[in-house]
């Protein structure tokens, strides 16, 4: 199975063994990612202003490129997938940007959001079946309590993203149980860690943060799992977690799958 590859920015700094942990599982799985020649940033943050195009743009680039080769758009990074999903939903729907982008980016086929951009979690789920994950895991998470942290990227606004059920997600508690571990639920998982709060207002980010922290803790869970490097920073570096790691979900499967 073959996809078009938008890494965004922090896999390529910050955090590359995040990303070579996600390649590796992926060619264990039979999943061929082959990374975009000229992807640029996605922005981070998707522009809230009506009439902002310029930082639309980059992503619209990446989601023509996949949709030329006829192939899906994967991202590693909740942060570049709920970006590029929601460009991805006004070039559908809203007729002004769909124009103006265009007209700018003069591709050679018009670009009306035809493309798909999926997170790597979805494919696992949708395309190649956490029972199929599960088969291929030479070393299980065995006695493991591992709690799932969504944030709100990944589900939020439910009605673009539809990724998950915002209020009540399973597929990250799926994904545990698939490479053996035990997903535990706690009520914090799903709420903000702060986000990028954490340049200019710690105190806020460490009170969040606590929050999820502590809550986890409270149900016993012993690791949290998230697909979001930011979520992972604010979590492992505010968080002040006393016995409690926080990993990347690539991590994990590298590991179960024997890569890693």
């Amino acid at each position: 199975m073959k996809y078009s590859y938008y890494p965004g920015c922090t896999l390529k700094t910050k955090a590359r063994e995040l990303e070579r942990f996600a390649l590796d599982s992926a060619e264990k799985m039979g999943i061929t990612l082959e990374e975009q020649n000229e992807w640029q940033c996605c922005g981070a943050v998707y522009p809230m202003g009506r009439d902002e195009i310029a930082t639309k743009l980059s992503s619209v680039r990446s989601l023509a490129e996949a949709r030329d080769k006829g192939e899906k758009l994967v991202t590693l990074c909740s942060a570049c997938h709920h970006v590029i999903k929601r460009v991805n939903e006004d070039m559908r729907r809203k007729t002004d940007i769909r124009e103006k982008v265009n007209n700018y980016l003069q591709l050679d086929n018009y670009y009306s959001g035809e493309g798909e951009v999926v997170h790597l979690l979805e494919v696992l789920r949708d395309e190649i079946g956490f029972e199929e994950l599960s088969r291929r895991v030479e070393k299980p998470l065995k006695g493991r309590k591992i709690g799932a942290y969504y944030g709100c990227l990944l589900l939020r606004p439910g009605g673009e993203m539809n990724f998950d059920d915002p209020e009540d997600p399973s597929i990250i508690e799926d994904f545990i149980e698939a490479l053996g571990g035990e997903a535990v639920r706690y009520p914090y998982r799903t709420e903000c860690c702060g986000g990028y709060l954490i340049t200019d207002n710690r105190e806020v980010t460490e009170e969040m943060t606590g929050n999820i922290m502590r809550s986890a803790e409270a149900m016993g869970v012993e690791e949290i799992v998230t697909a979001c490097p930011l979520c992972k920073y604010n979590l492992e570096e505010r968080g002040r977690a006393k016995d409690m790691s926080v990993v990347y979900f690539t991590e994990l499967m590298a590991e179960a799958l024997g890569v890693g």
